[in-house]
């Protein structure tokens, strides 16, 4: 190349630099939506016709592996169409930069300071997990589940005579995985609510997309010798994630009068999916929401609303931040001074991280609530908290609404959408305002 090719490059590279961790992370999910929405808008891919909104709703929401539609995937867009929305899914599932960076290491053996920076801030990494390593384990990991996942629904779709077999297996393990909710079935998994069998698959491979990929990574490092336990933030996503899954089923399978009148052998597993599905953030439904009782409902939304995990294909709050907050909360009731959580102290820069998250996801679930009842009108107060908070947390799951939505309906939840996908609280430092220079700070003069 020519040294003012060379020149340019180099000084696009020191640009990006620049641009905070955030910003850039927004800027390219952003651009993979703006992709598949010019893609999925083509002639090619649609069976019928898709207006605009509602292919830029789809766009978002595969991008973001949320599953909320305003049309049905199944029957409104060609093979090439489920095609390109899958590979939505897989790249906001994996995170654009893992793809990119992974294709990067794979022929150059390296990858850039630029890409190291982003995709430690993408997944949170501590200090000694090197992002190269990282991201060979996520590529590995990825593949061998969704291979292993599509070859067992195979079998469970070909036995209950599913048209396509293998490439609904293909599409429904991938959007397990990655917690996306993506069905081509327009009931989800509602014929499935008694088959163990497709219960279990998916529910393994929500699992381990939501429980995050640092997990993998730490026990493989344990399994080798590297390190002799588990690391402080393993320890705590498996046993919050355990006992949400634990506390919500023996809820919805008690407290719900629709399930509990299913018959004793669906009963739990009905109860247990349900409560799978919103702490994982997948979006797959065996028995409608809409059917649950409201007390139920309230344990569905805390679900999804902290259910996923750090370093995750979740979207909305974590695990992670609840134990924090939960750790705030008891070491503040008992008079100490140190915040504690599993004997633990935990860092004041997480504590506020923590806080932070919470209070701007209250601050846009009141501001989306707010536009929406007054654009939705014919829907109830529940119903509406229902969409936003699956749409925050990027659960996916929804009482009915979604296809309904007005324009402006469309557009609020598209926002949340992306918000959930990027991080809410990364969300926020994306669109926050720059700091005070010290320059602009020793100018305090203020007259009177």
């Amino acid at each position: 190349m020519s040294k003012p090719i060379l020149q340019t490059i180099a000084t696009f590279r020191a640009s990006l630099l620049r641009i905070a961790p955030a910003k850039m992370l927004l800027l390219g999910y952003l651009s993979y939506m703006l992709i598949g929405w010019a893609l999925l808008s083509m002639p090619f891919a649609q069976e019928v016709a898709v207006s605009a909104l509602d292919t830029l709703f789809i766009a978002t929401s595969a991008v973001s592996t949320t599953g909320l539609v305003t049309v049905d995937p199944g029957s409104s867009f060609t093979f090439a169409g489920e095609v390109i929305i899958l590979l939505l899914i897989q790249i906001g599932g994996l995170g654009y930069m893992t793809i990119g960076s992974f294709t990067v290491l794979a022929v150059q053996q390296r990858i850039s300071g630029l890409r190291t920076h982003a995709v430690k801030h993408a997944f949170n990494l501590p200090d000694d997990i090197k992002p190269a390593v990282f991201l060979r384990a996520v590529i590995i990991f990825t593949v061998l589940c969704e291979a292993l996942g599509a070859t067992a629904l195979y079998f469970i779709f070909s036995s209950n005579g599913v048209e396509n077999a293998l490439w609904s297996a293909i599409f429904h393990a991938v959007s397990a995985f990655c917690t996306a909710g993506f069905s081509l079935f327009s009931t989800s998994f509602e014929a499935f609510r008694a088959d163990a069998g497709l219960n279990i698959v998916i529910s393994v491979l929500s699992l381990l997309g939501a429980m995050g990929f640092l997990i993998v990574v730490d026990s493989w490092r344990t399994l080798t010798g590297q390190t002799s336990h588990l690391g402080f933030t393993s320890k705590v996503i498996v046993r919050v994630t355990l006992w949400f899954l634990l506390i919500g089923t023996l809820i919805v399978g008690l407290a719900d009068s629709t399930i509990a009148a299913l018959p004793a052998s669906e009963r739990w597993l009905a109860a247990f999916f349900q409560t799978m599905t919103a702490s994982t953030t997948v979006g797959f439904n065996t028995h409608p929401f809409s059917s649950l009782t409201p007390a139920v409902l309230m344990i569905i939304f805390f679900l999804m609303i902290f259910g996923a995990s750090p370093a995750g294909t979740g979207g909305g709050l974590k695990t992670t931040a609840f134990a924090a907050l939960v750790g705030l909360v008891r070491s503040t009731l008992k008079g100490r001074e140190r915040i504690r959580f599993f004997k633990r102290e935990v860092p004041i820069v997480k504590l506020q991280s923590a806080t932070a998250g919470l209070a701007f996801y209250c601050t846009l679930l009141l501001i989306a609530m707010f536009i929406l009842l007054l654009t939705e009108t014919g829907a109830a107060f529940e119903v509406v908290m229902f969409e936003v908070i699956s749409a925050m947390g990027t659960v996916g799951l929804s009482m009915g609404i979604t296809g309904d939505l007005s324009d402006i309906g469309k557009i609020v939840i598209i926002v949340l959408m992306t918000a959930g996908r990027v991080g809410i609280l990364t969300f926020g430092i994306a669109f926050a305002a720059a700091d005070e220079t010290r320059e602009e700070e020793q100018d305090n003069e203020l007259i009177l």
